[in-house]
């Protein structure tokens, strides 16, 4: 029998409303402890609560009790909905602490025995917690599609679509020793097969959830003195960076998050890159400026034309375009004066455009890399039992496929990441 679990669910005190959930096999005890009595199932009560220790009064609120399975959890589950003073909240819990089988909750563990209890899977899971870490609304759609199972029901589509071919292949392999019928791929098994790969490459080729979450990572490269953390700071609206005309100021990588109509970004600013005059901090920073645009999504290049970072997306940029000893780039996608703000407007709404036409689309489930790696062998998967001419070696791709969304799901083979995922949710979740 597993414990007991409670914790405060709402915003830290004080607040309007404290919300206090508990949940396990002893939460009707508990409530019953510190109210009195067991209030009718999912209907709102007015009770004292009091300190079943000594009978202190603790608040005059609204409780419910939520029996299992049809709960958050799936299990036994009670809210105190108390008055959200901090006293009261510290008040409580210290009540609940001491009642036998009674624990508080540790990050995470509400949601983790939802899905151990089935009320949830792995997918929804992870949507759920880039919902709570959510900050724009780019970010909230996507995760809401997440947590409210989109994927989940494309997987457990695609698993039964696997589990229809693998049968039509069994029953092929079940009558291959009559004289009627020989050991063939069943008719049209292999066109069906070939749509359903192309149905999981659709959503492969989907923009990924990893620059939605963490911002569309645009980092800024060029030589010493190219306006690199000028430009840097204007666009994250702040002096984050330290300006000057020494040549090496920025020995490190600065970077900083910011959401620009609505679009997250993680703009880097880099050191300088040369190879000569360079101290020993200014190469480290040198090397790890190069190791920054490797990752990035959008390279901005402020140095000479055609000789920026090869490898990832790069645009040419002007800069300092006030200046009559400016380099004029030919073939710049943009030309701009970060300190006098010209050309800065039409810069941004570019950058803005890029970087919502390479996010996942607003309301848009995406996958993660985890996600994208197994449906990927799905697919792999598929496709190979497409091509063989063989029903026994096709059924075992298509018995490979299904333990990959199965480990989608979290089904199965899931226990080495599960502490890493629900040690994202706050306490209460």
């Amino acid at each position: 029998m597993s414990d007991t679990i409670f914790a405060l669910s709402s915003g830290q005190p004080p607040a309007g409303i404290a919300v206090v959930r508990i949940s396990g096999p002893h939460a009707g005890l508990a409530l019953q402890a510190l109210a009195g009595k067991l209030p009718n199932p999912r209907r709102a009560a007015l009770v004292w609560l009091t300190d079943p220790r000594d009978g202190t009064e603790l608040d005059h609120t609204m409780v419910l009790w939520l029996p299992g399975p049809g709960t958050a959890t799936g299990e036994d589950s009670a809210e105190l909905h108390l008055h959200g003073g901090r006293a009261v909240v510290v008040a409580v819990l210290a009540a609940l602490g001491a009642l036998p089988g009674l624990r508080q909750a540790l990050p995470g563990e509400f949601t983790r025995r939802a899905f151990a209890n089935g009320r949830i899977d792995l997918a929804e899971a992870e949507g759920l917690a880039d919902l709570l870490t959510a900050e724009t609304e780019l970010q909230r759609r996507s995760a809401l599609a997440m947590a409210d199972g989109a994927l989940s029901r494309r997987v457990a589509g695609w698993r039964a679509e696997v589990l229809t071919l693998s049968a039509r292949l069994e029953a092929a392999l079940d009558f291959s020793d009559e004289d009627d019928v020989g050991a063939d791929l069943p008719a049209g098994f292999t066109a069906d097969a070939l749509a359903l790969a192309d149905d999981l490459g659709a959503w492969l080729a989907r923009p990924r959830a990893e620059p939605l979450r963490e911002g569309y990572r645009v980092v800024l490269a060029g030589p010493p003195n190219a306006g690199k953390s000028t430009l840097f700071n204007a666009l994250v609206e702040d002096d984050a960076a330290i300006t000057a005309a020494e040549p090496g100021t920025t020995r490190d990588v600065l970077v900083r998050a910011v959401a620009i109509d609505g679009v997250p970004f993680t703009f880097i600013d880099t050191a300088g890159l040369r190879e000569d005059g360079a101290g020993e901090i200014e190469r480290i920073g040198i090397v790890r400026a190069l190791a920054e645009a490797e990752k990035a999504d959008l390279v901005l290049w402020l140095g000479p034309e055609g000789e920026g970072p090869a490898g990832r997306p790069l645009w040419e940029i002007e800069t300092r375009i006030d200046r009559q000893d400016r380099e004029i780039k030919q073939g710049a996608r943009f030309a701009l004066s970060a300190r006098t703000g010209e050309g800065m407007s039409l810069f941004r709404a570019g950058l803005v455009d890029h970087a919502r036409a390479a996010l996942p689309a607003p309301g848009e489930a995406a996958l993660n890399a985890r996600q994208a790696e197994l449906l990927g062998q799905v697919a792999a998967a598929v496709t190979a039992a497409a091509a063989l001419p063989d029903p026994l070696l096709a059924a075992e791709e298509l018995r490979l496929a299904r333990r990959s969304l199965d480990r989608l799901a979290g089904r199965v083979g899931t226990e080495d990441m599960l502490d890493a995922l629900f040690g994202r949710f706050c306490i209460g979740k």
